[in-house]
């Protein structure tokens, strides 16, 4: 080592030291995973399925994936599921609800494809007290749901997420699903850790992610997450996981992550080169995220330090990255100048060699958890190696490009502004006319308190502007738009952890 480093000693020793720091903590996030319990189920649950838990699963395009998803879903017994697809899709969603079971599956409907406005219809539409978000490709194992209730049986929590693997689309993974299952290997690795250390994680992921509806009904919830504004004039749509994340946290709630077979689900990524269309958006994402948690809010500082150590790791990470091969071409460029001019003792070629195994080595080295199980990926590693460059260029090309909030990967997914100035729009129109007497849902009924009728309303939630043509009048609909037993008791709404004594929830 010390004949490599003789020329340039007081260079690379520093670096040798940045490595050794890095790779420290790395060995300490695996030391914390493998010393990570998940929470046990209970023998005598306080939650259970089939009569505290709403499934909302917010989509535009679901294909016939969504039957082996919704049907992993109903084994777990959830009281129902809420399918919310913009207008035009209700025909097709419907029928694909119709063919899995009509009873637990209810399509509701928004004027516009939009993510957010259609997971806080779902919330409207919420009367259970666990909501369950869930991607509509997400194949759940059938002990998922009664794993991540035994979460909550802990009622300072107020989220909670799973593990995750990849499904292949075809017979066999391609590059991009190797390149994702990497991804998730690592990741799930970084959440029980970062749960075990410190209690907190960068993120619930939206793919399966179970919350406390009290929390969700929240008014300033539901408008904080539709009026979400970056830098504030470029509204955002996709990010929901990292908003709710964030909110836990500002709020004082607690979450957890079960890492287990359990309640580890299943979930496909773009089998091709849209994948990276897909980790632009999350980059994007996780830039606006962590910039908000770090330097704005600040409340993850002293709940969750070790969190916030990887936020700031992150943001450096990618100049760091991109130091290594900069650093051996000058090397390289320099081997080639004779030593008595000034040049490196070693020749370029022994150089790429000795960096190119460094690779190899070190990075099938953070991925042999993945590796114990799919032996076979072994030869994706060169691929993942070259994947981790581009992915350091790509955060910085998001850093720069953080105005662009476009979902990317789907087709037909409006503008969130648009989407939510209509909502607006119909909700206003509708107050209007009842203010002029001319009411056409009241019935003919006289009421001054615009978020209560005693007649059925046709709208599966009567402060949302949304249609919900399918839904049954008078079955499931509220005297209020926020089915919230706590306003009836207290005459307020508070979603603080412990705000109604030992109650939290509806249950209870």
């Amino acid at each position: 080592m010390l004949y490599l480093t003789s020329d340039l000693f007081p260079i690379f020793v520093p670096f040798g030291v940045i490595g050794f720091y890095r790779y420290l903590w790395y060995l300490i996030r695996i030391a914390a995973s493998f010393t990570y319990r998940p929470v046990p189920m209970p023998e005598n649950p306080t939650y259970v399925a089939f009569e505290d838990v709403t499934i909302i699963v917010p989509t535009i395009d679901a294909g016939e994936e969504f039957k082996e998803a919704a049907r992993s879903w109903l084994v777990g017994k959830p009281k129902e599921i809420l399918i919310i697809t913009e207008e035009k899709m209700l025909k097709e969603l419907q029928e694909l609800a119709n063919a899995v079971d009509p009873e637990r599956i209810r399509v509701l409907t928004v004027p516009f494809a939009n993510k957010r406005l259609q997971m806080s219809h779902g919330i409207k539409n919420t009367t259970t007290d666990i909501i369950v978000f869930a991607d509509d490709d997400a194949i759940w194992p059938p002990t998922l749901l009664a794993s991540v209730l035994a979460c909550f049986e802990d009622q300072k929590v107020g989220g909670v997420g799973t593990s995750q693997r990849v499904q292949p689309v075809g017979n066999r993974m391609t590059v991009w699903e190797v390149l994702a299952a990497f991804r998730l290997t690592i990741r799930n690795i970084e959440i029980s850790s970062s749960t075990h250390i410190d209690g907190g994680l960068p993120c619930l992921s939206g793919r399966t992610a179970a919350y406390r509806t009290i929390i969700l009904k929240d008014p300033d919830f539901i408008h904080g997450f539709t009026h979400d504004f970056w830098m504030g004039k470029y509204q955002l749509n996709s990010g929901d996981d990292k908003f709710l994340t964030r909110w836990m946290v500002a709020h004082g709630w607690s979450t957890y992550v079960q890492c287990c077979p359990e309640a580890e689900l299943l979930s496909t990524m773009k089998p091709n080169w849209r994948f990276l269309k897909q980790v632009l958006r999350w980059t994007r994402n996780t830039w606006r995220s962590d910039i908000r948690s770090l330097f704005t809010e600040r409340y993850v500082w002293t709940t969750h330090p070790y969190v916030a150590y990887t936020m700031v790791d992150k943001l450096f990470n990618p100049f760091t990255l991109l130091i290594g091969p900069v650093f051996v071409a000058r090397l390289m460029a320099k081997s080639t100048i004779p030593v008595s001019e000034g040049g490196y003792h070693l020749p370029w070629w022994n150089i790429l060699i000795s960096y190119l195994v460094w690779l190899f080595a070190t990075r099938t080295a953070k991925l042999l958890p993945h590796l114990w199980h799919r032996p076979q990926d072994v030869i994706y590693v060169p691929a993942f190696i070259l994947f981790g460059y581009y992915f350091a260029i790509m955060k910085l090309y998001a850093l720069f490009t953080l105005h662009e909030t476009g979902w990317g990967t789907r087709a037909g997914i409006g503008d969130a502004s648009a989407a939510t100035a209509a909502a607006a729009q119909a909700d206003s129109a509708r107050l209007q006319e009842k203010a002029a007497g001319n009411d056409p849902y009241s019935y003919g009924q006289t009421n001054n308190n615009p978020y209560q009728h005693q007649d059925a309303s046709p709208f599966g939630d009567e402060m949302s502007p949304f249609r919900d043509d399918n839904a049954s009048p008078g079955v499931g609909v509220p005297a209020t738009p926020y089915r919230d037993s706590p306003t009836v008791a207290t005459g307020e709404y508070n979603s603080r952890p412990g705000a109604h004594g030992p109650q939290v929830g509806y249950a209870a």
